[in-house]
């Protein structure tokens, strides 16, 4: 719907690993049109450790 185009950040998303049961931006996506990317997949653990470094 318009011009506007968000894209997620992948070496910044930690899907919210700790934080809420599903990634925030799929909850509050009103098209439903946030799927993960196939040749980006990480384990609970290193989406962990990339929380603890972005924000240390």
């Amino acid at each position: 719907m318009g011009a506007k185009v968000y894209q997620i950040d992948a070496s910044k998303c930690t899907e919210c690993v700790g934080h809420y049961d599903k990634p925030t931006c799929v909850s509050v996506c009103p098209i439903d049109c946030i799927k993960p990317d196939p040749a980006h997949r990480e384990n609970i653990d290193e989406l962990a450790e990339k929380y603890i470094r972005l924000t240390s």
